[in-house]
């Protein structure tokens, strides 16, 4: 589910978005349940570049870029956000499905780029 208070024209998507989640990195309890995720994006590189979530557990990845604008898509997912160098993008959503799902940067960033990805695990 995406909340009301996100930008927007940064995500795409419709039911694909709730059909996964993101978590892991810098997660910090938020409301009820609800979890932060921490991400930095460099240049080919996401820090983490495995994240684990559990199904049904609402998460906001929090995507911030230390260096040039990134972006961050999960195809299978529909979900896409740009990444602005020293802003953060917020992104709330719900895994509601197991499996492992691929993410990259989707924003060439030069030579490297194609390495920039890593894999969303949700678990029960």
């Amino acid at each position: 589910m995406i909340s009301p208070s996100l930008p927007k024209p940064l995500l795409w998507g419709g039911g694909g978005l709730l059909a996964a989640g993101l978590a892991l990195a810098a997660v910090a309890a938020r409301g009820e349940g609800e979890q932060v995720v921490s991400m930095t994006a460099m240049k080919f590189e996401f820090t983490p570049e495995t994240v684990t979530l559990k199904k049904g557990v609402p998460v906001i990845l929090e995507l911030t870029s230390l260096d040039r604008t990134h972006g961050f898509t999960i195809p299978e997912l529909k979900l896409r956000a740009d990444i602005l160098p020293d802003q953060t993008v917020r992104v709330r959503i719900v895994p509601e499905k197991v499996g492992r799902y691929g993410f990259h940067c989707d924003n060439f960033c030069g030579d490297g780029h194609e390495d920039m990805s890593g894999t969303i695990v949700v678990t029960e």
